[in-house]
């Protein structure tokens, strides 16, 4: 029973990085506040403000499927040192695939969510759960995300 035992940081040691603010801490009041652990290390947030330092609140975990199917920007896929890296945002937030396939079939569903979200707004009436089209693309992003 030597040697050292990898500690849980305290709520007020752990941050995140913003594209445009650097480094930001949960606020005190935030119910994620306490939280030790996130399962992955995205988050969305819905407020930003500066005290002290720089704080979010109102967040919540956000996967990397839910992130790369509803994240804003164009997403691109490259191949770099030998992996598949679908990239976000102009390349700031990067991801690694497991195959080229799997890099193809994230990339083309986001296409096809992109374009059934335009005919959604042009067409506001249509029902995506009964167009054989849009009922499709919804249950693979759910299978998608809920297998992940």
């Amino acid at each position: 029973s030597t040697g050292a035992v990898k500690m849980q940081p305290r709520a007020e040691e752990l941050k995140f990085v913003t594209k445009n603010d650097g480094y930001v801490h949960i606020h005190p009041s935030s119910v994620n506040y306490q939280t030790k652990h996130f399962e992955s290390p995205y988050l969305v947030y819905h407020e930003k403000i500066k005290t002290s330092r720089v704080f979010i609140r109102d967040c919540s975990m956000v996967s990397v499927y839910p992130l790369v199917l509803l994240g804003g920007g164009q997403v691109h896929m490259q191949l770099q040192k030998g992996e598949f890296v679908i990239s976000l945002d102009d390349g700031w937030i990067r991801f690694v695939a497991a195959s080229h396939q799997v890099a193809e079939l994230v990339k083309n569903l986001r296409c096809e969510l992109d374009q059934l979200l335009q005919d959604k707004i042009k067409n506001p009436g249509m029902d995506l759960c009964v167009c054989p089209r849009g009922s499709q693309i919804i249950s693979m992003i759910v299978k998608l995300v809920t297998t992940q």
